[in-house]
């Protein structure tokens, strides 16, 4: 990402930020922090660095980690994505490596540790650039935790030679705990909006809240999901957009519907032709299993894949109908990590969770509210949606399916639910809990010889 080096002062600063897009902007990608931080443009610019790294976080590896080892996606080709697949993980896949998610902590704790040097406590600048940092960190331990499991847990950077660098892991839930303390702080202090392009690219208050809904999911916090749910459906920042326009959330980035995506461009490019649109093969295509669940008349599965070839050989959602898979130029659309359906079903999920005859009616509108726009009948009542799906939970668990797929949540809302083991059993012999961990890449153990490798790849 092209980040600024520097801003104008603290006076014209939201100025700036409402009317300039961030992927014009120089990146810093390495400093010393301690020597950096001595300017507000400084504390900007290294704001803009932890963005930077959340494209090389994410760019690939979005896929592997949320859709790799799921029932939505198979492969024809040998390497990683056949390790996931066939879940056959090693220490040495690709998608085991952390580093780049530690590097987009460590720049975080760098500007969460010296921005308060230069701006004054209570600075509403100030703690905007911290509500930034603290979500970015909190949404890299939101995935280290979901991949690996216990990890270690870093939140001060390194700055004196005598700092311990051999870190052991932590318990998952004191990172889940840190993660919701860094979000609220988020949501409190983002701004509500840019009025450009970075109101979907830049976390603002409704992309943090947006995030603590998934990390309460994530814990089974119904009560705490359903608060924040509410803020972002109430955010009039966000709407659904027509079908006719479901495509181009993807495939032209920056909807409505968008909340946080990760943002690429022309010189800054991702991995999404390689993933899902290039050569003999892309790297995953839709499975057998999820082209067979997609029902009659539903309008979103033309804009997926192509329809026509009874093996389709790419995905092309994110690149855009009738993109062609014999083209190698580099993608750069933006990833969209967190809209608007999604939050909407997590919402319906939780309502369902907590029970009663007015949560089970709101999240039937809800589903239905997806279902709808997709062309679908909408559910008349919990009894239809029990006799099509067995339950209301796996009837919104199919809706996100099909709404989501391929957008990296599949796996990880099969975690959520402890669906993994009896879904993916009978695709590849997943049975063990201790298995839903990715292993500890080879070059991190080798790095520290604290580490242990997590219990099922000893």
């Amino acid at each position: 990402m092209k980040y600024i080096r520097s801003v104008l002062l603290s006076g014209i600063l939201l100025l700036i930020a409402s009317c300039t897009d961030i992927l014009d902007k120089e990146p810093v990608s390495s400093f010393s922090a301690a020597g950096f931080y001595k300017t507000r443009a400084d504390a900007q610019s290294g704001v803009y660095g932890i963005y930077d790294a959340a494209q090389a976080a994410f760019r690939l590896n979005f896929c592997y980690w949320g859709e790799g080892r799921a029932d939505n996606v198979q492969t024809a080709q040998s390497g990683e994505s056949l390790e996931l697949t066939s879940n056959n993980l090693i220490n040495t896949t690709g998608s085991a490596d952390w580093q780049a998610l530690y590097t987009l902590v460590s720049r975080a704790n760098y500007a969460i540790e010296y921005i308060p040097e230069v701006y004054p406590s209570g600075d509403v600048v100030g703690n905007q650039l911290l509500g930034q940092a603290r979500a970015l960190r909190a949404l890299a331990y939101f995935y280290l935790v979901r991949v690996w499991g216990d990890v270690p847990f870093i939140i001060e950077p390194y700055t004196s030679a005598e700092q311990n660098i051999f870190i052991d892991k932590t318990d998952k839930e004191i990172v889940l705990d840190q993660i919701e303390e860094d979000l609220v702080f988020a949501a409190q202090n983002c701004i509500d909006r840019y009025n450009s392009n970075n109101d979907r690219i830049m976390f603002t208050r409704g992309g943090a809240q947006g995030l603590l809904t998934q990390v309460y999911m994530w814990r089974h916090k119904y009560s705490e999901a359903l608060e924040s749910s509410a803020l972002v459906i109430g955010n009039s920042l966000y709407s659904l957009v027509p079908i006719a326009d479901w495509g181009k959330i993807f495939s032209a980035s920056y909807s409505k519907e968008s909340i946080f995506e990760v943002g690429f461009n022309d010189t800054e490019t991702n991995s999404l032709r390689i993933l899902y649109a290039i050569g003999s093969y892309a790297v995953f295509t839709p499975s057998e299993k999820w082209k067979a669940s997609i029902e009659t008349g539903d309008l979103r599965r033309d804009f997926v894949y192509d329809v026509v070839p009874a093996v389709p050989k790419a995905i092309w959602k994110y690149l855009g109908k009738g993109v062609s898979d014999e083209v190698s130029t580099p993608s750069k659309q933006n990833i969209v990590l967190i809209r608007l359906a999604d939050i909407m079903l997590l919402r319906a999920e939780a309502l369902n969770k907590l029970g009663g005859v007015a949560n089970i009616t709101e999240a039937l509108n809800l589903v239905n509210t997806i279902r709808v726009r997709a062309g679908l009948v909408p559910y008349a009542s919990l009894a239809s949606a029990e006799a099509k799906y067995g339950d209301m939970e796996s009837a919104i668990l199919k809706e996100r399916s099909v709404e989501l797929c391929f957008e990296g949540h599949r796996w990880f809302d099969l975690v959520r639910t402890g669906k993994a083991i009896s879904t993916m059993g009978p695709v590849n012999g997943l049975s063990n809990e201790k298995n839903l961990f990715w292993p500890i890449h080879i070059n991190s153990l080798r790095k520290n010889p604290n580490l242990k490798q997590n219990e099922f790849y000893n």
